[in-house]
């Protein structure tokens, strides 16, 4: 017995020395293990884990604000709740989307295949009204959390919608203004960086805050949104009026080219834009040339006033108010003999105006209707500008200089033609017009300004002169007497033009468009306006529907600029003006 443990006593150091040595051997392995994953493959576990712990989505840009010419919101962004679900979190997909769905408005099987799987983070529905969010919180579903996201928000509604346009859902610009300045309202894309909790709980740590240099610019405009809301409120009373199909009314600054108002009916609300066609947004004032009868006329007088063809006073002979041309016969409202060409312009004679364009020639007419920014585009800051339509002299037929006269068979845009009537009123400058005056950063750092913009001067500043005075007799004793503005010296010009009926290609009897163009203070002038009414349902002439619109507008303009009124206002002009003057009294009025 003795020897035996004697044996078993002499054999402990060799069995200690094995276990000694498979133990280090162990360590070993277990410290190569470590090193190998601490150290040679630290970077590949570390990302690993951040995959299991930590996922990062990005979200919407903050894009930057428009605000008009007083630092007054148009457009901004609304923080707002989107859905967003765990599916690795989900208990329950299908008693989830059940619940969901009815909340949500949204397709139960397609939200419980959204809601299976292994993913860490899915939409579930974007960008929602307050109370739905209250409600899914309410069902305190597992797997499903709301977070923050911005919406764009047009704080003044329709208020000039076709101008601004709308941001898509993921907040990039896609019509008006938005997609036109995109480059600038556009901010960076957020990185938001999202945790596991302990039980696998995905959540966004609150102090995830936007960073300001990831903010996109700050535009101003040169609208001013008293002058907008008092020309958007004018047509659309004139629209429901005159029962008219829609129309349109611009206002611009005739010494810079800045936009003070741009408005069309029908309108839309660019906060609710899912529902609309494109052509219901389309800004038709940019876009949609229409044949702008005798408002041309303006241009036929700069013409024949500049090249010394006429002076006011000349003597022309009005046919007693018809002038036979290429199997037509051109008519005028009301007979005459001999009339002087102020008179003419004064009376919106037809037969002169064909006269007078026939004796320039159409290379000479052609070519102040060039210069006076027909058939071009006139450069404004916003997308999908039209060139209008004006034929080469080549392309033109035996009657065409006599019909483009009286603005027949050219197309413009209601723009190009408020614009080409700002060069009247500035003395002979034709402008580059623009709606963005200067773009700065959130930090009040300036990024980029626009300055005035002189394109060419199509006409000599005494003509300019010339023909101002030509538009005031216009206004004071002639077609446009509807638009004169107690207190005021304004001149301006009525234009009635017939639409083409699409299915004959002929001039329409029932169809008709109505227009007033003009300016003031004559002496000083601060704005220049057009007013057009689409197919108005009552006597048609431009006297009748769209002068009594710029009388209104006008004076309200006039007061909002504190322009003081101007002595020695004739009296006979003033009761005309006065705001109780109705459209039937005018409606015998011929242009």
């Amino acid at each position: 017995m003795f020897d035996r443990q004697e044996q078993s006593e002499q054999s402990n150091p060799g069995r200690r020395a094995v276990l000694c040595v498979l133990f280090l051997l162990g360590f070993l392995v277990v410290l190569l293990r470590l090193f190998d994953l601490h150290i040679l493959q630290a970077e590949t576990m570390t990302k690993r884990a951040n995959r299991q712990h930590h996922k990062t989505i990005t979200l919407d840009s903050n894009r930057g604000a428009i605000l008009d010419s007083q630092g007054r919101a148009l457009a901004l962004n609304l923080d707002v709740p989107s859905v967003y679900a765990s599916p690795v979190s989900v208990k329950n997909p299908r008693s989830a989307a059940k619940r969901l769905s009815k909340v949500l408005e949204l397709s139960r099987p397609a939200l419980e295949q959204r809601l299976r799987g292994n993913r860490e983070f899915v939409w579930v529905k974007r960008k929602i009204d307050s109370e739905y969010a209250t409600q899914v919180e309410a069902l305190s579903l597992p797997g499903i959390s709301l977070l923050k996201e911005k919406q764009r928000f047009y704080p003044k509604g329709t208020l000039l919608a076709h101008v601004l346009g709308f941001a898509g859902m993921d907040s990039q610009g896609l019509e008006g203004l938005e997609a036109g300045y995109e480059q600038y309202l556009q901010g960076q894309a957020r990185k938001v960086l999202l945790h596991r909790d302990a039980f696998g709980r995905v959540i966004i740590p609150e102090n995830q805050q936007d960073s300001e240099r990831l903010t996109g610019h700050t535009i101003h405009l040169t609208i001013d949104e008293v002058i907008q809301y008092m020309a958007e409120h004018a047509l659309e009373a004139a629209v429901e009026k005159t029962r008219a199909r829609g129309g349109s009314i611009i206002v611009m600054d005739p010494k810079t080219g800045g936009i003070l108002a741009w408005t069309l009916r029908p309108t839309f609300d660019p906060n609710h834009v899912s529902m609309l066609s494109p052509g219901q947004w389309r800004n038709r004032a940019v876009t949609d040339p229409y044949e702008p009868g005798s408002t041309m006329k303006i241009v036929l007088a700069a013409a024949a006033l500049d090249e010394g063809h006429v002076k006011p006073e000349t003597l022309i002979y009005a046919g007693n108010g018809q002038m036979p041309i290429s199997g037509t016969v051109i008519h005028d409202h009301e007979k005459a003999s001999w009339l002087t060409f102020r008179e003419a312009i004064q009376q919106s004679s037809n037969v002169v105006a064909a006269k007078t364009a026939m004796g320039l020639g159409k290379d000479r007419m052609y070519r102040y209707l060039r210069e006076f920014g027909f058939g071009e585009k006139t450069g404004i800051d916003l997308p999908g500008e039209s060139v209008g339509v004006l034929r080469k002299p080549e392309e033109w037929g035996s009657r065409t200089l006599a019909s483009v006269a009286m603005g027949q068979e050219i197309a413009v845009t209601p723009l190009q033609l408020v614009t080409a009537v700002s060069a009247i009123a500035n003395g002979g400058s034709l402008m580059t017009p623009f709606i963005v005056e200067h773009v700065h950063t959130t930090q009040g750092d300036n990024v980029w300004s626009r300055a005035p913009e002189t394109r060419r001067r199509p006409i000599r500043y005494e003509t300019a002169q010339t023909l101002t005075s030509i538009l005031e007799n216009v206004v004071e004793q002639g077609t446009g007497r509807a638009a004169a503005i107690l207190g005021y010296r304004v001149a301006g010009k009525t234009g009635t033009a017939q639409k083409v009926d699409p299915k004959t290609k002929t001039y329409s009897s029932t169809k008709f468009i109505g227009s007033f163009v003009g300016f003031a203070p004559v002496e000083d002038p601060r704005f220049v306006m057009l007013v057009v009414i689409d197919e108005p349902q009552v006597p048609a002439w431009g006297a009748a529907v769209a002068a009594p619109v710029f009388r209104e507008v006008g004076a309200q303009v006039l007061r909002h600029l504190r322009i003081p009124p101007q002595r020695g206002v004739d009296v006979q002009m003033a009761a005309v003006g006065n705001a109780s003057t109705s459209m039937i009294d005018l409606a015998h009025v011929s242009e």
